[in-house]
């Protein structure tokens, strides 16, 4: 059994990315626990809060919640050619003050789209030395950028491509793999 939770680098209650994520998790086997993490409400991290003793209850609970999961899913949207600042914010907020890093050896996977055919691939790779730093072990392959990800979804939300439900089970059978050796 593993908690996973899921970031999600766009706050649109409609966004590509949450729809991704969604669809992703049916891919999951049994015994794999997915959560989205709401991340819109946390203010832009400031040294001050920890170093005042002011952490705001809402750092406090998101921090709380971060340390329940055993692995991270983020789905991101790219935003000029990198990740989206709320992302970045919710995984410093996690990540401060450096000894408190609450991100250390848990596995991640990432998931990268773009209603264009860049596909994401800033967002994906910055996001890659975001997590690098903080000793995530990350999936390596595949890779997964969805280029036109607005013609990949149906009218409910589903993706329509067999390859990309391939390409994305792929990701969830290397993820599972990764957590499974972080866990023993």
């Amino acid at each position: 059994m593993a908690k996973i939770g899921i970031l999600v680098g766009s706050l649109r209650e409609d966004s590509y990315s949450r729809k991704i994520a969604l669809n992703v998790v049916d891919l999951f086997p049994e015994g794999y626990e997915l959560e989205l993490v709401e991340i819109g409400h946390l203010p832009f991290y400031n040294q001050d809060f920890d170093d005042k003793n002011a952490v705001p209850d809402v750092i406090e609970k998101y921090r709380s919640k971060i340390k329940e999961f055993d692995a991270f899913l983020f789905v991101t949207p790219e935003y000029n050619r990198s990740l989206p600042a709320v992302l970045k914010n919710a995984i410093d907020v996690g990540s401060r003050p450096p000894k408190s890093n609450l991100w250390g050896r848990k596995p991640a996977a990432i998931i990268s789209n773009s209603p264009g055919k860049i596909s994401g691939f800033g967002a994906n790779h910055h996001l890659r030395q975001v997590i690098a730093c903080l000793n995530m072990p990350v999936v390596q392959q595949p890779e997964v950028y969805i280029g036109n990800v607005a013609k990949l979804l149906d009218d409910n939300g589903k993706i329509n491509s067999e390859y990309t439900n391939k390409l994305l089970q792929r990701l969830v059978d290397e993820f599972v793999e990764l957590i499974k050796r972080y866990k023993a």
